[in-house]
């Protein structure tokens, strides 16, 4: 199982949108708009790390996304 968190930056304005596409996408499980340096944050989980980094890369294509960052979650074996 892999699973993370994303945080992104949006154009001003966009974030409701950016929320919305993200609920919409499979694999993500939510989507949460924040305030501070970032704008949103997705969670994302999937079973195998291909999937995980194939969902990341639809999200950076997002239109009006800016920049994003990735955090994985360390899961102890």
């Amino acid at each position: 199982m892999y699973k993370g968190f994303i945080l992104l930056n949006c154009d001003l304005g966009a974030e409701e949108y950016i929320v919305e596409e993200l609920k919409q996408m499979q694999n993500v499980n939510n989507a949460y708009l924040t305030f501070g340096a970032y704008d949103v944050v997705a969670e994302v989980q999937t079973l195998k790390q291909d999937e995980f980094e194939k969902v990341i890369a639809s999200i950076r294509k997002l239109s009006r996304v800016v920049s994003t960052m990735t955090l994985n979650i360390i899961q102890p074996e």
